[in-house]
C-alpha cells in the first residue's frame, strides 16, 4: 500500500481521465484503473461504427496505458443499470414534454454509486475522475465543488446531483489545469495520439445526436401515436401541424417545418393534448423559475433568501445573477434580468462566486 492510500479512478479511455491516472499515479497514490461500459451501438438502433467512452477502441486505450504504468486495469459492465435508469428517463422525460439532463442523472445515480461499490470491494479510499472541477472541505464542514481553472472546460454545472458522503472520497486531479495543459502533459508521456483524440460532446447513448430517431427506436409506434398534433400561437389559432410534441424542445426555431413570415420559437410543450406553442422570441423570456430535486452542496439548507448568485439554466450558459429562495424541497429562482429558454427538465445551477451551491430540474 503506498503512503498516499489506494485510489479507483474512472477512465474512459480519453486524454482527460487518462492524464488525471498517471497524475495519481506520480504523486504516489496507489492507483487501479476503472473503464465503465454503459451502453452500446447495438442497443440503441444505430449501425454507426461505436465511437467515445463506450467503444471497444476506448476500452483497450485505457487498458494499454495501465499497463504501461504498471497500475490494474478493470472494466465494469453496467448497461443494465444506465439503461435502466438514465435511459429510460431520457425517454420519459421527452414524452412528458420535458427536455432531460442524461449527464446528470449518470453521474448522480450511476457513475458514482458504481465507482463507490467497486472502490469499496477493492479496498480503495477514494475515487477519481477526469472532471474540470475543484473540490475542498468548507469551513462548515461540507465538501464543495467549484468550478475547474479552465472555464471553457469547467464541468461543475453537471455534478450539483452528487452526494456529501460520495464528495467526501471523490478526488478531481484536473481542476486546476487547463485543457491545453493536459494535452501537453500527455505528449510529454509520449501519448500523441491520445493527445490529439478529439472529444465528443454529444449524449454518449445518442447515436448522430438525432434524439429523434432514438425515441422512434426505443418507443414502438411512437410517431403514429403523436402525428398530426397543432401548433398554437399565443392568440390560440391553430398555425400549423407538427410531426409529434417529443420532437420539439424549448427555444427550437429551425426545423418547425411551416414558414410564418418572422422567427418563431416553440415556448411551450403540452403533452395531454399533443399541442407545441410558438410565439416570438420574447415570449420566451421569465423572470422567474422554479426547481425541484434540490441537491444542495456548500450549505445544507438556504434559510433566508440569497442575493447575487449566478444561476446557469443550461450547460454552456453564461448565468445569470439572481435571488433564490428554497421553499421546502424546492428552489424559487428570481432573475435580476429575464432569461430566455427556460426548458422544464434541464437543470438549474446555482454558484456563489466559484463555489457550487448545489442544483435542481428546473420545473
Amino acid at each position: 500500500m503506498s503512503k498516499r492510500g489506494r485510489i479507483l479512478v474512472a477512465m474512459s479511455g480519453g486524454v482527460d481521465s487518462s492524464v488525471a491516472a498517471v497524475m495519481l499515479h506520480e504523486q504516489g497514490y496507489e492507483v487501479i484503473g476503472l473503464t465503465m461500459k454503459t451502453w452500446d451501438y447495438a442497443t440503441s438502433g444505430s449501425s454507426s461504427k461505436e465511437t467515445g467512452c463506450c467503444s471497444l477502441d476506448s476500452i483497450n486505450d485505457a487498458r494499454t496505458l495501465a499497463v504501461n504504468y504498471g497500475f490494474p486495469h478493470y472494466i465494469l459492465d453496467i448497461r443494465d443499470e444506465f439503461g435502466d435508469f438514465v435511459i429510460d428517463n431520457f425517454v420519459d422525460e421527452y414524452l412528458a414534454g420535458r427536455t432531460p439532463n442524461p449527464c446528470v442523472l449518470c453521474n448522480t445515480h450511476i457513475k458514482w454509486e458504481a465507482l463507490l461499490k467497486r472502490a469499496n470491494k477493492l479496498d480503495c479510499e477514494f475515487i477519481a475522475t477526469g472532471h474540470y472541477a475543484n473540490i475542498r472541505q468548507h469551513t462548515n464542514g461540507r465538501h464543495v465543488i467549484s468550478k475547474g481553472l479552465d472555464e471553457n472546460k469547467d464541468q461543475s454545472y453537471v455534478l450539483w446531483g452528487v452526494s456529501q458522503e460520495n464528495l467526501a472520497r471523490t478526488k478531481f486531479p484536473l481542476g486546476s489545469f487547463a485543457k491545453s495543459e493536459i494535452r501537453q502533459m500527455a505528449m510529454e508521456m509520449g501519448q500523441e495520439e491520445l493527445a490529439k483524440k478529439s472529444e465528443s460532446y454529444e449524449i454518449c447513448f445518442v447515436p448522430e445526436n438525432d434524439y429523434r430517431s432514438f425515441l422512434k427506436h426505443k418507443v414502438e409506434d411512437l410517431e403514429e401515436r403523436v402525428a398530426g398534433g397543432n401548433f398554437i400561437n399565443s392568440d390560440g389559432m391553430i398555425v400549423g401541424q407538427h410531426k409529434g410534441y417529443p420532437f420539439y424542445t424549448i427555444g427550437q426555431r429551425k426545423g418547425l417545418g411551416i414558414a410564418f413570415g418572422e422567427p418563431m420559437f416553440v415556448t411551450q410543450i403540452l403533452p395531454e393534448s399533443n399541442t407545441v406553442m410558438l410565439g416570438r422570441a420574447e415570449e420566451l423570456e421569465r423572470g422567474e423559475a422554479m426547481v425541484r430535486n434540490l441537491n444542495l452542496i456548500k450549505y445544507d439548507s438556504i434559510t433566508e433568501p440569497m442575493d447575487n448568485v449566478v444561476t446557469k439554466i443550461r450547460y454552456k450558459d453564461a448565468g445569470m445573477l439572481s435571488t433564490i429562495v428554497q421553499e421546502k424541497d424546492k428552489m424559487r429562482v428570481v432573475f435580476d434580468h429575464n432569461v430566455s429558454a427556460i426548458a422544464p427538465g434541464q437543470s438549474a445551477v446555482f454558484y456563489e462566486g466559484n463555489d457550487l451551491l448545489g442544483g435542481g430540474f428546473l420545473i
